[in-house]
């Protein structure tokens, strides 16, 4: 187990720690395989939020309590979601919550045993890393409920694996072994049994020896990027390249203000008066 200092934040379903840099949820309904009850749900929106504010995070872990990763959403709890449209509105939470975990300007890992499937699958497609235990067991199995996915087992899946692979996933339900989902580049690693904090703790000292902004970058512009067509994509990968250029000291270059257009501006001095004067009726009355 690792020793680990917390801020003072209130959680009856998960367990939140910081150690250093390492930031780890962990889901805590293990008598319910951690599923994604309403409770749970809002405390995870509240960790998420928590660490995109910290400046001193630098990789998240994601895992579970009691040998289960997550058993997806609470499907006793969905008849409360009330009628369609409330449905779509805690759908649409759901969606905002995978989306800022997959933009998290931090490392995501997601550390899986047991079972992920539905929403707890979904978790993981929304993380950077996922590194799970040969036994761990993953799916869709929402259609035979009579319910679709609703914030990323259509969509970041179809991305992550292909259309034809995604129906398969969908339509069936059938539930995989962890191997399957590596040969489907849709996990990373699976680890014996015993050996996945092990291995997610190697992984972790790996991505904090790196230039963090560098990672940083990367996990932008390849996240943005792959929405992208080629050109547009290979646009914030020159931006990116210009980013480290200066970062690594080569910031001045020659026909830039290097902040004089903003201190001008702060001060009406002479730049921002001279500029100001021959732009603002510039063709406006022609």
């Amino acid at each position: 187990m690792h020793e680990t200092t917390s801020p003072a934040l209130d959680f009856e379903l998960l367990h939140y720690a910081e150690e250093g840099p390492v930031a780890r949820i962990t889901l805590n309904r293990p008598e319910k395989r951690n599923a994604l009850s309403i409770a749970l749900s809002d405390e995870l929106i509240r960790a998420i939020d928590r660490v995109q504010d910290s400046t001193t995070v630098k990789v998240l872990v994601i895992d579970g309590a009691g040998e289960t990763f997550c058993a997806g959403d609470d499907i006793t709890e969905m008849f409360t979601w009330g009628d369609a449209n409330g449905v779509m509105r805690r759908v649409r939470l759901y969606q905002g919550m995978a989306n800022a975990l997959e933009e998290l300007d931090k490392v995501t890992v997601a550390a899986v045993d047991g079972f992920a499937v539905g929403g707890g699958l979904e978790i993981t497609m929304a993380c950077d890393f996922v590194v799970a235990t040969r036994r761990a067991r993953w799916g869709m199995p929402e259609v035979d409920v009579g319910i679709t996915p609703g914030w990323g087992g259509t969509t970041r899946m179809a991305r992550l694996i292909g259309r034809r692979m995604t129906k398969e996933v969908n339509l069936l339900g059938a539930l995989h072994p962890a191997a399957r989902a590596v040969e489907l580049r849709l996990w990373n690693r699976a680890v014996p049994d015993d050996g996945l904090e092990g291995e997610v703790d190697a992984l972790v000292e790996v991505l904090l020896s790196k230039n963090q902004q560098a990672v940083r970058q990367l996990k932008f512009i390849i996240n943005k990027g792959v929405e992208a067509d080629l050109y547009t994509s290979q646009g914030f990968e020159m931006l990116s390249a210009g980013l480290t250029g200066a970062v690594n000291g080569g910031w001045q270059v020659p026909d830039a203000d290097a902040g004089e257009g903003v201190t001008a501006f702060a001060e009406k001095g002479e730049l921002w008066q001279r500029r100001r004067g021959l732009a603002r009726e510039f063709w406006s009355s022609r």
